[in-house]
């Protein structure tokens, strides 16, 4: 993961453009990964696709030749979608278009002028500091004119038709926590997905922030009952501990996954309630529509200094933490994968579990009071009506210890799996049904 963000560091992106599609070929390569081209001028929603951006070069040179402010260096240095330039001015003038961060002298902020035309430039402080009153040559070498919006999409198709959707933006330059380490994460859990069964499918967007998110709602509303739950995946590589922001509902079945998995598999964790501020999960939590997607993050925008700016770099980001995140995304999928609701097949009192072998299972080992319990709440509460993850919040107990006496209980015949809300059948039934 951290080898292919040190690959996309370099790249230029952007809403739309050549950033964006050699970004979205480069995720292709390790993930299955299909480009969608959507024209500018689309509506969607209340919204339309804007112009398409590229830039081949842009600088700030002094009158002895010498290129001050120099877009080879970093691409942060120009404001994101700036409108073609060639003038030359004085300093005065410039400055009304060059951008520092007074409080960080050192690093170059990251600014956009997506729908505004306009243009600038982002420097250290430092920089401005040293730049004589001059007249200075400005160029920016862009294009900004009918094209596309791209976006990435892999869908892995499961056992059952109702989908997990997994979202990464992909259009800040150079900037590796935000947001690099969401789109390699990402890439990864797709690849590792592909290769395995799994009832759910998955449906992986590497989209454009905000339009892209919006463009692909507007283009798939038929695709929206099918979705079952949803993460944003974003800043997972920075040393902060893991943050989970609940979808709009609060109560989803996500939510509630990731609130166990990470505090049962002891994450150093924090859990966020729902806010219309952030991520592409506003769109997705939007009220007309309303999905059940939350946000992983670790320390969220907005909360550390190097947020949008040019020290957001490779030496911020740390192998170890994107595999901690990646290992909770990988956690998350499999409580869902496997929060089934049963049917107890024998519900009039307790079954007799010596005589099925299960008694002498749970009856030794340091942990067979835990297998034991975990087995009678799970026969206690399968009416139809509750899923393991219920009982697992019943119970108090973790989420593998539930399913694992799930799993015996079905195989010796004591449970059924059911669909989610699927009527019990009467208790006279199961005696007819065994005779």
């Amino acid at each position: 993961m951290h080898r292919l963000i040190t690959d996309l560091y370099p790249i230029c992106r952007s809403i739309t453009g050549k950033g964006l599609r050699e970004t979205l070929r480069a995720v292709g390569r390790v993930a299955p990964l299909t480009l969608h081209e959507v024209p500018t001028g689309t509506q969607v929603f209340d919204w339309t696709v804007p112009q398409e951006w590229n830039i081949r070069d842009a600088y700030v040179m002094n009158s002895r030749g010498e290129r001050v402010i120099d877009f080879q260096t970093s691409n942060l240095h120009v404001v994101n979608y700036s409108v073609p330039v060639h003038r030359k001015m004085r300093l005065a003038e410039l400055k009304t278009h060059l951008f520092t961060l007074p409080d960080r002298p050192d690093w170059i902020p990251y600014r956009t002028s997506y729908y505004k035309e306009d243009w600038g430039f982002c420097l250290s402080q430092r920089q401005l500091e040293f730049l004589p009153d001059d007249e200075y040559e400005v160029v920016i070498d862009s294009t900004l004119q009918p094209g596309h919006l791209t976006y990435g999409e892999c869908f892995l198709p499961g056992e059952l038709p109702d989908e997990i959707i997994v979202s990464a933006h992909c259009c800040h330059p150079s900037m590796c926590n935000d947001n690099l380490s969401g789109i390699a994460v990402a890439a990864f859990l797709a690849k590792h997905l592909s290769s395995r069964p799994h009832r759910y499918s998955y449906r992986f967007l590497f989209i454009p922030g905000t339009i892209g998110a919006i463009t692909w709602l507007a283009l798939n509303e038929e695709k929206v009952p099918r979705i079952r739950h949803g993460l944003v995946l974003t800043g997972l590589g920075d040393s902060g501990k893991l943050h989970y922001k609940r979808s709009r509902r609060g109560n989803a079945e996500i939510d509630r996954a990731a609130a166990h998995l990470l505090r049962h598999a002891s994450y150093d964790h924090h859990l966020l309630d729902f806010s219309p501020y952030g991520y592409d999960e506003r769109q997705f939590c939007s009220p007309g529509i309303n999905l059940p997607v939350g946000r992983l993050s670790r320390t969220p925008h907005g909360t550390f200094p190097e947020y949008h700016t040019s020290a957001d770099n490779l030496g911020f980001v740390h192998p170890e933490k994107l595999e901690e995140s990646f290992d909770a995304c990988l956690q998350i999928m499999s409580l869902l994968e496997r929060n089934g609701t049963f049917l107890n097949l024998n519900s009039k009192c307790e079954p007799q579990l010596g005589r099925r072998g299960l008694y002498g299972m749970v009856g030794g080992g340091s942990d067979a009071g835990v297998r034991e319990l975990a087995m009678l709440w799970v026969l206690n509460l399968s009416d139809g009506n509750h899923s393991l993850l219920d009982i697992t919040e019943r119970s108090n107990m973790a989420f593998d210890s539930i399913c694992a006496a799930a799993e015996a209980l079905q195989q010796k015949g004591l449970l059924r799996e059911c669909c989610a809300f699927e009527t019990p059948e009467p208790a006279e039934s199961f005696e007819r049904t065994k005779s």
